[in-house]
């Protein structure tokens, strides 16, 4: 379609320029109204996050640090970018340095690694096969082609971490960079036993806490600060801000650890992290990101935010309970966060086959790989399943009990259509008494 620039063009709506396009942003409001989401990595953002985001910040190049910038004219893009910062080290009791300017956690994470060590570095980190993250040495990402990695995983009998095992393999293997944090681990991270292995070694800690960062800041989960060299984390997801990323660190790292990194001779660690994110990794910072960024740290240090994290776990509790009185099995037993990992190989079905099962009748979740497993990744034994997602959308005890049943109705009553009707219009109908906030109706 050729498009004809005229004065009126520049402020027409989205609907009336790109009518294609709309129709698809459409049918993901509709999707997002109408199903269920209990992908773990999934939420809604606070209305005054998606202002933020779709303002005229968009326009602005600001390569560099507020006061330090590469570009004249970022007097107010500054604003945002200190609002930012000052919030996270707000949030985040014993944080010493925040750097807000990453697009992603993936870029997040490849900044803490480029900081301090050079290729061919030796790295431990979660297996992605027992719940760790791509970017933590997997052999398909940078990490695990730039890094020699060796994995941890969790133990066969409880599929829990056993720190004793994780510290004999770092006294054997000598990392110079200790990788905690998981995508799909259900349980209560020690990030201050996992220090004292890392340092005990005169290795970095490094954690990726993406997925428990809205935790961490409610005080449900045991915070990183101040036992970790490096955070990182999305914006996303627990915390409900749009999608991008934060690295934290120390100022400086103590001076008997410092003497192992080289790099770090003639600056200080906050520096070499600024250093890495821009220009090692990235050029232009994403301002209106930024600044969507803040707002949503402004609101997690709020009393209305710290309580629904303390329902998205009450939520996950009940959910898991749900689930394992049907006959579901639950990967270490259970779950201390917001996510569950349910083997679904007890009620006849692959991860791949639950995943599609349940979109059908309007509830999404995401295949994924159970520790030990014995099918490929792109088929799957489980399926992990989060509840932030229906929580800001209000849902309780009461729809977590119904959420489970209708979970195993549908993969049992595969073959059965009447039962696929009958839980496709249990969904609807608790999706029409707790509609997204801040969405517009469809």
């Amino acid at each position: 379609m050729t498009v004809t620039t005229s004065p009126g063009l520049a402020w027409a709506p989205l609907a009336e320029v790109d009518p294609e396009l709309w129709r698809a942003i459409e049918g993901e409001r509709d999707r997002q109204t109408w199903k269920l989401e209990l992908i773990a990595s999934e939420n809604y953002v606070f209305r005054a996050v998606m202002e933020a985001q779709g303002t005229w910040l968009t326009n602005k190049y600001a390569e560099g640090l507020p006061g330090k910038r590469y570009y004249g004219g970022c007097e107010f893009v500054d604003v945002a970018e200190r609002l930012a910062q000052e919030r996270a080290l707000a949030l985040f009791p014993g944080a010493e340095h925040v750097n807000v300017q990453p697009h992603s956690g993936a870029q997040a994470n490849m900044a803490a690694y480029l900081s301090v060590l050079d290729r061919g570095d030796r790295i431990m980190g979660l297996s992605l096969a027992h719940g760790g993250h791509l970017t933590h040495g997997s052999p398909v990402n940078f990490s695990g082609k730039w890094f020699e990695v060796h994995s941890y995983g969790v133990e066969p009998e409880t599929e829990v971490l056993d720190y004793d095992a994780v510290e004999r393999m770092a006294r054997e293997v000598r990392p110079r960079m200790l990788v905690a944090g998981a995508s799909a681990y259900p349980r209560t991270l020690d990030f201050e036993r996992l220090a004292s292995i890392a340092h005990g070694v005169g290795a970095i800690l490094f954690v990726d806490m993406a997925h428990i960062a809205g935790l961490i800041a409610a005080g449900l989960h045991p915070s990183p600060f101040p036992h970790a060299d490096i955070v990182t984390t999305t914006t996303h997801k627990t915390l409900r801000g749009p999608r991008g990323g934060l690295v934290f660190c120390r100022a400086d790292l103590p001076p008997d650890l410092k003497a192992n990194y080289p790099v770090l001779e003639k600056t200080t660690l906050a520096a070499a992290i600024d250093k890495s994110v821009f220009p090692g990794v990235q050029g232009g910072p994403l301002m209106h990101v930024i600044a969507a960024k803040a707002v949503a740290l402004l609101l997690a240090g709020m009393p209305e935010y710290r309580e629904d994290q303390h329902r998205t776990i009450d939520n996950a509790q009940v959910l898991a309970g749900a689930l394992r009185d049907r006959g579901a099995r639950l990967v270490s037993g259970g779950t201390d966060t917001h996510l569950m990992l349910v083997d679904v190989t007890p009620l006849g079905v692959t991860g791949r086959e639950a995943e599609a099962l349940l979109d059908a009748v309007g509830i999404t979740v995401n295949k994924n790989a159970i520790p030990f497993d014995r099918n490929k990744p792109n088929i799957a034994s489980g399926i992990r399943v989060g509840t932030p997602a229906v929580t800001t959308r209000g849902m309780g005890e009461t729809e977590m009990r119904q959420i489970g049943g209708m979970i195993v109705d549908a993969i049992e009553g595969r073959d059965d259509a009447a039962v696929g009707e009958r839980v496709a219009a249990d969904v609807h109908e608790i999706c029409a008494r707790f509609p997204v906030p801040g969405l517009p109706p469809a």
